[in-house]
């Protein structure tokens, strides 16, 4: 299975997904530690390639490693402020017109913008409560989760 081609993005999760899918072609691949940037550049076509060879050519170090290549990218496509952003609407969060599918969707994709908020199972069970409807949010409490399976 190939991975998919990166261009450019005006949404930042889609740039997030992304790198996460390239990791995961990291392991299908064998790719090694070292080869891991020149990997990624391959599948860097047209904006998002002339953009790398920009920013590589102002990086001091000869072999750029793949934490550094993430700490770039993201700074690029990924802007701090988009991951405030994506977690004030995870912790905001509410079911309201949702199906409780609908709602659990978009609690786990924007979970995994808080990582260590949301560090323990029994939290994210504790907080998918938390959002869904009044009457609903009753009778889950009940069972008193301890865990959040998704």
């Amino acid at each position: 299975m190939k991975p998919q081609e990166f261009r450019r993005t005006q949404d930042p999760v889609e740039a997030q997904s992304w790198l996460k899918e390239m990791e995961k072609s990291f392991k299908l691949a064998v790719v090694s530690e070292e080869k891991k940037v020149d990997y990624v550049s391959y599948f860097q076509k047209d904006e998002a390639n002339y953009w790398w060879e920009s920013a590589r050519a102002l990086e001091e170090e000869e072999v750029i490693i793949w934490g550094r290549f993430k700490k770039i990218f993201l700074n690029k496509y990924f802007l701090r402020n988009m991951q405030t952003q994506m977690q004030l609407k995870f912790f905001e969060l509410k079911q309201e017109g949702m199906t409780v599918g609908e709602y659990e969707k978009e609690f786990t994709e924007l979970a995994r913008f808080v990582g260590n908020y949301m560090d323990t199972d029994e939290m994210r069970a504790k907080r998918f409560q938390q959002g869904l409807k009044p009457w609903l949010r009753s009778r889950v409490a009940a069972f008193e989760l301890a865990t959040y399976a998704n």
